[in-house]
């Protein structure tokens, strides 16, 4: 592959898949929406928005691929990603993120309302954020789980300003604990640098030399805690009874994912690769099935 396509990192795509959950929630929760969206328009604007969700994904990549050269070097695969090598020059690279943001704005602009204009924004504001200093969140105990898993709730909300009106605004009870989710997944990747990496974590990320085991664990417990009472509030809001009652299906989906971490020997590269466990990738296509059934089943109570 040309490093230069391998630093943009193009296989990460399935994180932009995220804005289906946005989708699928404004259609849940809207469904006389469905019969005003032809089968057309509906694939045109949901292949166009995930398109363009992608593209500025890729340019806060390349963003941390830049920023992150000094750290890199210290992570025993980090350090063959294609800058740290040397295989790739920086500024031509830093010009195709300039080029592919400029035009997934400007697309968003035009063929989209402007609050989804707003959310791309965000969310390449975020990747700025986390990585450039001085605010650089991810060298922050816990601001870095945080900041990471906005992206979570960012491209939900692209998902649903892609079919929504403006003045519609989601749940923030479904936002706040999608957002939960997304950082419990990146504090269990936290506990799995930490084990690994031991006493080089500090070299790699400097906000690991601040966490203990303990911190970490608390962490992803709390994550668990807060994730349940922004569902269940969604949940008896809108008397979602199905949803209520695959609750401890979903808790102990959880546990599959904290159990993973901590008996894994290698670090948890990224939360999608536990989809190319079966039993996980199984039971997430489970837990799908049975919330695409819940719209089926369910009367929204208000």
């Amino acid at each position: 592959m040309n490093p230069y396509l391998k630093a943009m990192r193009l296989e990460r795509w399935p994180r932009s898949l995220a804005i289906f959950s946005g989708i699928a929630a404004f259609f849940f929760l809207h469904r006389e929406a469905v019969s005003t969206n032809s089968v057309l328009s509906f694939a045109g604007k949901s292949l166009l928005s995930f398109l363009l969700t992608w593209a500025i994904s890729t340019v806060n990549y390349i963003i941390n691929e830049i920023a992150d050269v000094p750290f890199d070097i210290h992570h025993p695969s980090k350090r063959n990603r294609p800058l740290v090598k040397g295989e790739i020059k920086k500024s031509p690279f830093l010009l195709y993120g300039i080029i592919l943001s400029i035009t997934s704005l400007t697309f968003a602009y035009f063929f989209f309302s402007f609050p989804f204009f707003l959310s791309l924004l965000v969310l390449l504001f975020a990747g700025f954020t986390y990585n450039i200093k001085p605010i650089r969140t991810k060298d922050i105990p816990f601001l870095d789980s945080v900041s990471e898993s906005a992206n979570n709730p960012i491209r939900f909300l692209i998902g649903w300003f892609a079919f929504s009106s403006p003045h519609l605004f989601p749940p923030l009870s479904l936002l706040m604990s999608w957002w939960i989710f997304g950082n419990f997944l990146m504090i269990s990747k936290r506990l799995s640098e930490f084990r690994l990496l031991k006493d080089k974590a500090e070299n790699y990320r400097s906000s690991l030399s601040k966490y203990t085991t303990q911190s970490l664990t608390l962490g992803i417990v709390l994550s668990f805690i807060f994730f349940f009472v922004g569902y269940f509030l969604f949940a008896f809001s809108y008397k979602l009874q199905s949803f209520i009652y695959i609750s401890p299906l979903i808790a102990f989906y959880f546990f599959l994912i904290f159990w993973k971490t901590i008996k894994e020997k290698e670090a948890m590269e990224e939360p999608e690769t536990l989809l190319k466990h079966s039993k996980i990738s199984l039971y997430t296509l489970f837990l799908l099935l049975l919330f695409c059934l819940s719209y089926f089943i369910d009367t929204i109570g208000r």
